[in-house]
């Protein structure tokens, strides 16, 4: 488990303290819309931290060619028909580049400023000079207003209990995933990143924003500087 994390529920606990199984029902979103409008039709994308393939499947039936890499063993067993990597991201070198790079799931503020240095580096090790890298960021008040819930449509009901310093611009986040039939819970440590500090991060790393993807700025196509 890595330091600061933690998971509740039944199944398998990844080092991050992500469930398995939670992650097995949690729906589609917009994603994959988000990343077919932002690479060209067919591009081989190289997905980092693919979990179970919520987003790599509907990737797949696209037409899009995936590698997607998870330090969990047991997310990749539930992935079908893409290209799998095990192992810590921070650490990737496939000596090979990819039209896209995706990096969602909030990542790029791992708590560990040294793992995200890393991440990024990965992201700019393997996207082609002319390819792009999609990052999810955290929204401008994910840390505050807490605790607040969302019931999804499919009735579940996900919430965000606290979030609270635990030191050098970290924070330890706490949520609850609530189902009829199970609970899970996860907690984790995040940097929060003003988009200032962001692109700074990106600079860090040979990447610079080429354009936000959606009205509230938490999707990113950024590219090489």
């Amino acid at each position: 488990m890595r330091e600061g994390h933690e998971g509740t529920g039944p199944g398998a606990i990844t080092p991050d303290g992500c469930a398995v199984e939670l992650y097995s029902r949690l729906p589609v979103g917009e994603e994959p819309d988000i990343v077919t409008a932002a690479v060209p039709a067919g591009a081989h994308i190289l997905e980092l931290g693919c979990g179970v393939g919520r987003i790599t499947h509907p990737l797949l039936e696209r037409g899009f060619a995936i590698t997607a890499v998870d330090e969990s063993a047991e997310m990749l067993d539930r992935v079908r028909g893409a290209r799998t990597v095990c192992g810590p991201i921070e650490d990737l070198d496939l000596r090979e580049t990819f039209d896209a790079v995706m990096l969602a799931s909030f990542l790029v503020h791992a708590g560990d400023e040294e793992v995200r240095r890393g991440i990024l580096r990965t992201c700019a090790r393997h996207v082609a000079q002319d390819g792009c890298v999609l990052i999810q960021r955290e929204g401008e008040s994910y840390h505050t207003d807490l605790p607040r819930e969302r019931v999804h449509p499919s009735g579940f009901t996900t919430r965000i209990l606290s979030s609270e310093p635990a030191g050098d611009g970290v924070n330890s986040v706490r949520a609850e995933y609530v189902f009829p039939d199970a609970t899970w819970t996860q907690t984790f440590r995040a940097r929060p990143m003003n988009e200032e500090e962001f692109e700074e991060a990106l600079a860090e790393a040979g990447l610079r924003v080429d354009r936000y993807l959606t009205e509230d700025r938490v999707w990113v196509r950024a590219v090489k500087r």
